[in-house]
């Protein structure tokens, strides 16, 4: 199935969360936020959140600065 990842194409399998999209790119562990379709997605609901096709999905790394 096709979503969009920070405003890209991206295929992902039928039966993947945002959990697994998070660990597919590399980015567990890290300072992230997630957003689909407009909602922030709670970093404890990140595992039972599945994915649809045609879901818009941002992912925004947390930069620390002073």
């Amino acid at each position: 199935m096709q979503i969009q990842l920070n405003g890209e194409p991206h295929a992902v399998d039928s039966a993947t969360t945002a959990a697994d999209l998070v660990e597919t790119l590399g980015l567990t562990g890290r300072r992230i936020a997630v957003e689909i379709n407009e909602q922030i997605v709670p970093r404890s609901q990140l595992a039972e959140t599945r994915l649809c096709d045609g879901d818009q999905v941002e992912i925004v790394h947390a930069i620390g600065g002073g």
